[in-house]
């Protein structure tokens, strides 16, 4: 394995799994670091990830690593911590981890209201940076099921390199260079997603979750061009597609967080239910405070933010939505 190029992947849950079997996949030497050290061992002894990938083995060209010094040396580093953790994570990269950042989380940070690339470029200026996004189950992934997403930089040699290093026959990634827009999308997604899981969860039926998915969409749509991005983002993989499978599919964390909460249970249950983090928690708040600094509503992305805070019940959310004036769509 040492004429093979070498990607980090921080992050040993289940998406930095999925990204670090990708990668082996695709030919590579692959070093995973994760910070708790016994489950690293856990994982290096019995080259599976049993908490979050259970059945899926870990060729061995991966080495689950818990040292952060492991990741100097890798042509790419792909991180895939939540994004309410990427700051603290990337501040502790030591100086020799020199490789350009492909952020693969979803989110906005809370307290700065920044999006994941922001973050990066926040703690390393001027290093070159990434975004990998779209409609992926890490799952899906992992069992090399056919998928696509998305590769967004400024940098068009970067996303070109990042797409060539990580894809494979059935894994394709599509180029763009709209990181705003790919980036408002997975965050979004999953806050709608909450919604949709809610709308279920509380007995309110099919109809009423494809009219709260498709005006989310508009949602996400609208906050996206205002911050700078392109409505065809938003309609592409990042966007719509990644929309569509986080509020139907059976995996989604945030679906099943959001169909907790419409069955009743407190956040608290709903999260200790959830395998993983559902990003759409911390996000939602902080989604709309980032849409309020420049005028933008968020209905459904709002009444989300109440029903986390215990201000409103879910039946009172959607008596909201159902209540705002009427227009043309």
């Amino acid at each position: 394995m040492a004429d093979r190029p070498r990607i980090a992947v921080l992050g040993a849950g289940a998406w930095g799994t999925a990204l670090a079997v990708q990668a082996a996949r695709a030919g590579h030497a692959v070093t995973l670091w994760g910070r708790d050290q016994a489950r690293v061992a856990e994982m290096a002894k019995a080259r599976e990830n049993a908490r979050y990938l259970p059945g899926v083995k870990l060729s061995p060209a991966i080495a689950p690593v818990a040292d952060l010094d492991a990741v100097a040396g890798a042509v790419l580093i792909l991180a895939a911590v939540p994004a309410q953790h990427l700051r603290a994570v990337l501040q502790r990269l030591p100086a020799a981890a020199a490789a350009p950042i492909v952020v693969c989380a979803k989110g906005v940070e809370q307290g700065t209201l920044r999006l994941p690339l922001e973050v990066v470029q926040q703690v390393r200026p001027g290093a070159p940076g990434a975004v990998l996004s779209g409609p992926n189950f890490a799952h899906e992934i992992a069992r090399g099921l056919p998928a696509a997403a998305v590769c967004a930089s400024d940098d068009a040699a970067l996303r070109e390199r990042a797409g060539a290093l990580l894809a494979s026959p059935g894994f394709r990634i599509y180029g763009n260079d709209d990181v705003m827009g790919v980036q408002v999308g997975g965050a979004a997604k999953n806050v709608i997603a909450i919604a949709a899981g809610a709308v279920i969860g509380a007995g309110l039926g099919e109809n009423a979750r494809a009219a709260l998915v498709t005006r989310g969409l508009a949602e996400l749509s609208r906050l996206t061009m205002a911050l700078g991005g392109r409505q065809e983002t938003a309609a592409g993989l990042s966007g719509l597609g990644d929309l569509l499978l986080t509020t139907t599919g059976p995996g989604s964390r945030n679906t099943h967080l959001g169909h907790d909460l419409g069955k009743g249970r407190s956040l608290e249950e709903a999260v200790a239910a959830t395998r993983g983090v559902a990003e759409g928690v911390a996000t939602a708040p902080a989604l709309v405070a980032r849409a309020r600094e420049i005028g933008v509503e968020l209905p459904i992305c709002q009444a989300v933010a109440d029903l986390l805070a215990g201000e409103m019940t879910v039946a009172d959310a959607m008596m909201r939505l159902l209540a705002r004036p009427r227009r043309d769509e």
